[in-house]
């Protein structure tokens, strides 16, 4: 197995402290090496252990990152950006009109967390804006944006022969509405599995190039990718994930001391008997170090109830001690002053 004893450890043990500082009902994580695509960690908790099978349920045994799905939320904003930005049509510094903080499609209205005004795009993903992620959104064809996820692997077997990996849902560009590309730009609408959205960050660390992920070691270093976006894109959307952590942005909780980061965080409701409950799913998807990145970890903590719910307050802080260590355990050089945080 590609598994590092060291990391996973550490992935276990922080998965574990944030599912129960959070009385969450369970979580997930896993960590690759963007080179290759090796498995450092794959964590879940509930677990059990193997050597004592009494007591056992179907919830314990799964193994969550492969066999759930949930609603990524926020975590897809930069695969939305990175698109409109191929198109030519945005930039970085194009600015966007997010007031007042809402904006109605149909009979259906989108908000955002904390009312914006103009930001540029730049901005939009740095305080993760519904309102300025839809306006670049609707200015894309529905196939456009389908074919895009479908690209980098929404939808479709992960294909690590692991038993149980599901498919997840990405519905037929054909029938969507505008509120419906509306909210799967922003990650509802739309269900993956935490190994799916963490191969997908592929992308913004192999400079628009998509990785197959490995159980096993391999002997290839680096694997050759599929190209999504092109580099100059991707190199300005890891700018923007590296903004998302800093005081400003919604995951300064997930900066490493010693490292340059970045990533996204996400916070989305879950779907119960085909409605939204009042139930969340907090994540955070990040790579590091920026300069040059080689690790990307995801975290994914379903239904905190210790009173916070967003991705940046719930799986920031364990991205972050997972990410460090890992760092420091592959001896990477850090890229940083130490007293980021």
């Amino acid at each position: 197995l590609a598994l590092d004893s060291k990391i996973q450890y550490l992935a276990y043990s922080q998965l574990k402290a944030a599912v129960e500082k959070h009385n969450a009902k369970a979580g997930g994580i896993i960590v690759f090496d963007v080179q290759n695509g090796e498995v450092l960690a794959l964590a879940n908790w509930p677990t059990y252990n193997p050597n004592n099978r009494e007591n056992l349920s179907g919830a314990q045994l799964r193994n969550r990152a492969f066999t759930d799905t949930f609603e990524p939320g926020s975590t897809l904003k930069p695969f939305t950006a990175a698109l409109a930005m191929e198109t030519g049509k945005f930039r970085p510094e194009t600015v966007i009109n997010c007031a007042p903080g809402r904006l109605t499609i149909g009979n259906a209205t989108i908000s955002d967390a904390h009312p914006h005004g103009a930001l540029t795009v730049a901005q939009v993903i740095e305080k993760s804006s519904n309102v300025g992620v839809t306006k670049m959104a609707l200015t894309l064809p529905s196939k456009d944006m389908w074919e895009m996820f479908d690209a980098v692997g929404f939808g479709q077997v992960p294909r690590l022969g692991f038993p149980g990996e599901v498919t997840g849902r990405v519905r037929p560009w054909k029938n969507w509405r505008p509120i419906e590309q509306a909210t799967m730009s922003y990650g509802h609408g739309i269900a993956i599995s935490l190994v799916q959205l963490a191969r997908a960050y592929t992308v913004f660390a192999r400079d628009g190039e998509l990785v197959p992920l490995s159980l096993v070691r391999l002997d290839e270093t680096p694997v050759r990718g599929v190209r999504i976006f092109s580099p100059q894109t991707t190199r300005e959307v890891r700018a923007m994930l590296e903004m998302a952590v800093q005081p400003e942005g919604t995951a300064p909780k997930a900066r490493v001391p010693g490292y340059r980061v970045g990533g996204k965080t996400g916070t989305a409701y879950k779907v119960e008997g085909g409605v939204y409950a009042r139930k969340y799913v907090a994540s955070f998807v990040g790579l590091a170090p920026i300069s040059g990145p080689r690790l990307v970890v995801a975290v994914m903590i379903d239904e905190p109830t210790g009173g916070a719910h967003y991705g940046g307050d719930v799986a920031g802080p364990a991205f972050s001690q997972i990410m460090g260590g890992a760092l420091r355990t592959m001896g990477i050089p850090p890229d940083a002053p130490m007293n980021v945080v």
